[in-house]
């Protein structure tokens, strides 16, 4: 199973193009579903599970994974089906979320596709906002054009671990606190549970925010402001992304603000839930101001007070 994973420094070179590669599988016989190969450590058969007792009724059990204990995850039952048969197809995927490393178990796994973000599509609003995908997409099999679900992984943990907002002691700067109503952050991300997360670490300091479920809807908001003349840098305190987003990712989305000179001094904030060096890099590539792996409350708002001391001088 390893090789499905085996081709990374390729993979690697997609982000910054807006293009992802998507791992597909099975939790029942009629549907696929997906998720981005960047989230995913491994893919493993269903090893020997050890019972949690008192935890989630999602969670599975526990897995020993190279001297970890992970808890695993009940994907179908988690997303709302009935619990997943295990049997001689189930598989592990072993993923990276938010600094934490969970796996969900699942059915069959097929194969990976490379796609363009363009390709990725929001899921239809009549679904409402209580379904478990981000986006959907389609692809060609046998000459045929098959739906694949994205699974909004975020949400499926928030419902599992408990994400608190709520601030640690001194975190506040008393001194900034008058100067943050009326200030704006535009918040660009395809998970509403990410962004209700942002929201309401932020609600919590009086500033406004803003929303935009993908890269494409943002730059569509900022371009509409610059052609009415209004100083996008002046609006908005900051604008914090998601780098994995339908139809444009983070990464091509602030390149693109970068490229117009009307709002190329827009101070952006990369907020992801994939981890480390290589987002690092990623910044410095496309010249994003700051990086935060989600989800962390206090660096969150250390961030926006740090801009804005920077403002006022």
């Amino acid at each position: 199973m390893r090789k499905v994973l085996d081709t990374v420094d390729q993979r690697t070179k997609l982000v910054g193009e807006n293009r992802l590669e998507l791992l597909l599988f099975r939790i029942n016989s009629t549907q696929l579903f997906a998720i981005n190969v960047f989230k995913i450590k491994e893919v493993v058969k269903l090893p020997p599970l050890n019972n949690l007792p008192g935890s989630n009724h999602n969670v599975y059990g526990v897995a020993n994974f190279r001297g970890m204990s992970i808890p695993v995850i009940n994907l179908r039952e988690a997303i709302g089906f009935s619990p997943m048969p295990v049997n001689d197809d189930c598989n592990l995927i072993i993923t990276e979320y938010n600094r934490s490393v969970q796996a969900f178990l699942v059915g069959k796994v097929e194969n990976i596709v490379n796609m363009s973000w363009s390709d990725i599509m929001p899921p239809p609003k009549t679904t409402g906002g209580h379904n478990y995908l981000t986006a959907i997409t389609k692809i060609e099999d046998q000459g045929h054009l098959r739906l694949v679900s994205i699974i909004d992984v975020e949400k499926v943990l928030a419902e599992i671990i408990d994400y608190d907002v709520k601030l640690s002691d001194g975190v506040l700067d008393e001194a900034l606190v008058s100067y943050m109503p009326g200030r704006k952050i535009l918040i660009v991300d395809d998970s509403s549970t990410a962004r209700k997360q942002v929201r309401d670490t932020l609600n919590q300091l009086g500033i406004e925010i803003i929303e935009a479920s993908d890269g494409l809807q943002a730059l569509q908001l900022l371009q509409s402001w610059a052609d009415e003349g209004r100083e996008v840098a002046d609006e908005l305190l900051m604008m914090i992304t998601d780098a994995e987003m339908p139809e444009m990712d983070g990464y091509k989305l602030t390149f693109e603000v970068r490229n117009d000179p009307r709002m190329a001094a827009l101070f952006i904030t990369l907020n992801t839930s994939l981890s480390g060096s290589f987002n690092q890099a990623m910044v410095e590539k496309v010249g994003c101001n700051k990086f935060i792996s989600k989800f962390q409350p206090d660096l969150l708002v250390s961030v926006v007070q740090d801009r804005l001391r920077s403002i006022l001088g």
